[in-house]
């Protein structure tokens, strides 16, 4: 197949998964943690997946030689929903020099001195390469609006708080994200939605297994009694920062092996979707390129 045929065939398979813009949505209803498309097995879906890093890796070699094009990856999610295997599996392979992944967890000091954007924005990728967010300034509409108690600790003007705040976050955000898009930055967004039911399944492993003991912690179980605020609060924001130069796609993530060959063929499908090339050397360059070549070949 080639890749002018591949394209919409992976545009197709990944259309489930978006949010509309401006769309109202229920994670509870209208998406399914378990479904898996057509695939009837893990052997198929790794198949496939396998292929798609094979392409993946040939675009991030054009996007890192063009240096014209910024890839920003957003990953989202309750815990145990599979953020940090699904980044080791769909981004291996790739060159490490092109490719960075940041982890933002409790806010320093520093941070909290900044605005809520600033420690996000200094992580942002270069032209030509791709950053990773594992967990990002998403995480201040989320869990922060979860915990006030979070709220408090960023010392925030009376003018700056208030009822609207959230409200002013989409609003932020949205323009943050358009000023990376008209500058060449694509953004992806990724929630890996994971059932309640088999997020406990995946602690209960972590407690059992000894070599799994560090993933787990108290805090997780004190998360999970929140469920239902979280999920209220990703819907608001999803329905609030889901554009059409910013999607959200929601990627389900009770099946590992799925959650990971949706987010390559996204990924692949909007790498695809540049004008990504090798550059093409002037006719200074050329000659420089054939005065070397000679010198070359003409070595004793």
């Amino acid at each position: 197949m080639s890749m002018a045929e591949a394209l919409p065939e992976i545009q197709t398979f990944t259309r489930p998964f978006v949010v509309p813009p401006g769309t109202k949505i229920s994670l509870r209803k209208d998406y399914d943690p378990g479904y898996k498309a057509a695939f009837v097995s893990k052997k198929d879906a790794a198949q496939r997946l396998q292929e798609g890093i094979r392409r993946l890796i040939e675009q991030q070699d054009k996007l890192y030689a063009q240096n014209t094009y910024a890839l920003l990856i957003v990953f989202q999610a309750m815990d145990a929903a599979g953020k940090d295997s699904t980044i080791k599996h769909v981004m291996s392979g790739l060159n490490p020099q092109g490719c960075d992944v940041r982890s933002f967890k409790a806010p320093s000091a520093e941070e909290l001195d900044h605005d809520y954007l600033w420690r996000c924005a200094k992580c942002l990728p270069e032209r030509g390469r791709i950053g990773i967010f594992n967990r990002s300034y998403y995480e201040e509409v989320l869990a922060v609006r979860v915990h006030p108690e979070f709220l408090e600790a960023q010392r925030l003007p009376p003018e700056a708080r208030g009822k609207d705040i959230w409200k002013r976050r989409f609003e932020s955000i949205n323009h943050f994200e358009k000023h990376l898009a008209d500058n060449g930055t694509v953004v992806l967004k990724f929630f890996l939605n994971v059932s309640k039911a088999e997020q406990k399944k995946r602690f209960l492993e972590r407690i059992d297994l000894p070599e799994k003991n560090w993933k787990f912690s108290a805090t997780d179980v004190k998360e999970r009694a929140l469920w239902d605020q979280y999920m209220d609060a990703f819907e608001d924001a999803f329905h609030h920062t889901s554009t059409e130069w910013a999607p959200w796609y929601i990627i389900p993530a009770d099946r590992k092996w799925f959650t990971r060959l949706a987010v390559a063929e996204i990924i692949l499908s909007s790498l695809e979707s540049l004008p990504l090339a090798y550059p093409t050397p002037d006719e200074d360059h050329r000659q420089e390129l054939l005065r070397a070549k000679e010198m070359l070949e003409n070595e004793e």
